[in-house]
């Protein structure tokens, strides 16, 4: 259960940042607002899943799967570049973040 609450609390992470990225320098207060309370619900969410997991490994998988998710978010919707580094690089933390599911004790 500990990973399913990992996994949905970064998943939470894409949609947190995209709330602030709206939120323009928190001069939309209802995009801050969301933003900042997905934010805390994501962090929350961590912490449960901090009782069962390691910190190492849940942190860099909520950490990645927030990042990966943005990034990929803003390639396919906010038309943000896409090129082979990028790609690349993405698909380097996802092998990261696999390694480290698969290697933890």
């Amino acid at each position: 259960m500990a990973w399913v609450i990992l996994v949905a609390a970064g998943l939470l992470e894409i949609v947190w940042s995209l709330a602030l990225k709206h939120a323009e320098g928190m001069t939309r207060l209802w995009p801050a607002v969301l933003g900042i309370g997905i934010a805390m619900v994501s962090l929350g969410m961590l912490s449960v899943a901090l009782k069962d997991l390691p910190v190492g490994s849940a942190y860099a998988i909520w950490v990645g799967i927030g990042t990966v998710g943005v990034a990929a978010v803003g390639m396919i919707f906010l038309s943000e570049p896409v090129t082979f580094s990028r790609l690349a690089f993405l698909a380097l933390i996802v092998v990261g973040i696999a390694g480290l599911k698969f290697v933890e004790g």
